[in-house]
């Protein structure tokens, strides 16, 4: 057995030592409750909270919050992590890990100076909530502005990617006769003319959906106004796929023979948005499918930004053309998604233990710097700071006395 020596001329096994050196790390990691009956994902594992935990950080789950994922209490006991039957509780965490963004009353039960992650859905974020975080000096981060070293966000490619796949199988689901659709097989039998599946945006999510969709035999057309996107998307799936810029005419004919339109536009941190006008809908044939993957951030069509709102139906239909729009596809494989995400955050916090806290690592880093909308409470993000009309600050100002 291995001894190190003491000062004091006593010995002390090195495993102690070890243990010791990790309860000195003091960041306690909080994990919430999400309302399950909108978001069922969580942002870490079972498997993650060992690992945190063996890195030094505390972490301090809500009763019954992995329940979603089918993961029980005892596993995050089991893990490492404590078990919390009160919400405010969590909420005394140095760090709050989320899905959905905090409300005005999570806020309010968080200690001045934490830190908050979570995604940014802007209209679920209110001016109000804005403001107590100025006061109470908070850091929030946004899993869409993380980025890596190739400036792209491993949250985003994470939950892309799951979208993309996710789309097919529910486009192929409703559009069969068990749900109320056209009754047509998404793909294509011999003598039989394939299903048409119309992609707006060619980023992760459009390229997943565009390689299931012609796995199973659909005739693919995919559109966006970056030329380097369709350039990659032909690269990766060959001249099968039709591709287009967003040409008004081009659109107007593809959407009036198209069996499914599947909205997969990037939004965040974008100087130009484009939404597909309900004209264009009004056109296509009845019993066609619209699929929005962007409903977390406004939606793709304009046909299903009212669905936005508190309490309006997610499938419903306009102009005899079904809409698909829930807040996340991805929430539909809670647990594949909570695994995603949770293996990004496996990277993110050794490096943020390795740094010596949350501001150490933004300051060495400008991918994850990128990531804070408001930084000590201040708004440090244009892009946020636009949509609710506030000053934005340069985050660099607040960073070189760390």
């Amino acid at each position: 057995m291995i001894y190190e020596p003491l000062r004091s001329a006593q010995f002390v096994v090195r495993e102690l030592l070890l243990k010791a050196d990790k309860h000195n790390v003091s960041l306690v990691i909080g994990v919430p409750k999400e309302n399950q009956k909108v978001e069922k994902r969580l942002a870490i594992t079972p498997e993650t909270t060992t690992l945190l935990v063996e890195s030094g950080y505390q972490v301090v789950i809500e009763s019954k919050a992995g329940l979603a994922i089918n993961y029980s209490d005892r596993y995050y006991s089991e893990s490492g992590a404590r078990i919390a039957d009160s919400k405010a509780d969590v909420f005394q965490a140095d760090i709050i890990l989320k899905i959905s963004p905090p409300t005005y009353e999570e806020v309010a039960m968080m200690k001045p100076r934490s830190s908050v992650f979570s995604f940014l859905y802007l209209h679920l974020i209110s001016s109000e909530t804005l403001e107590l975080m100025a006061e109470k000096r908070i850091n929030a981060l946004a899993y869409e502005l993380i980025h890596d070293d190739n400036w792209v966000s491993p949250f985003v490619t994470a939950i892309s990617e799951i979208e993309g796949a996710c789309s097919i199988s529910i486009a192929s689901e409703l559009l069969s006769s068990a749900h109320g659709g056209k009754g047509i097989l998404l793909g294509g039998v011999p003598g039989i003319s394939p299903t048409e599946v119309v992609i707006i945006g060619a980023g992760v999510a459009g390229t997943v959906a565009a390689r299931a969709a012609l796995a199973l035999g659909a005739a693919v057309k995919v559109f966006d106004n970056d030329i380097n996107n369709l350039r990659k998307i032909q690269h990766e799936l060959g001249r099968t796929v039709f591709t287009s810029t967003l040409q008004p005419n081009v659109l107007r004919n593809v959407f009036r023979s198209a069996d499914v339109v599947i909205g997969a536009m990037q939004y965040v941190n974008k100087k130009d948005l484009y939404r597909i006008s309900a004209d264009l809908i009004r056109e296509m044939k009845k019993g066609a499918l619209i699929i929005d993957l962007r409903m977390s951030h406004g939606g793709c069509f304009e046909t299903t930004m009212e669905a936005c709102l508190p309490g309006h139906p997610q499938v419903f239909e306009r102009f005899g053309i079904l809409h698909f729009c829930e807040l996340s596809i991805s929430s539909r494989v809670a647990r594949t998604a909570s695994i995603a995400l949770s293996n990004i955050f496996i990277s993110i916090f050794s490096a943020m233990a390795e740094c010596g806290g949350i501001g150490r690592l933004a300051r060495f880093d400008i991918g994850f710097a990128s990531g804070f909308y408001m930084f000590a409470g201040k708004m440090v993000n244009s892009y946020v700071a636009n949509h609710f009309n506030r000053p934005v600050n340069d985050i660099g100002l607040f960073l070189p006395g760390l």
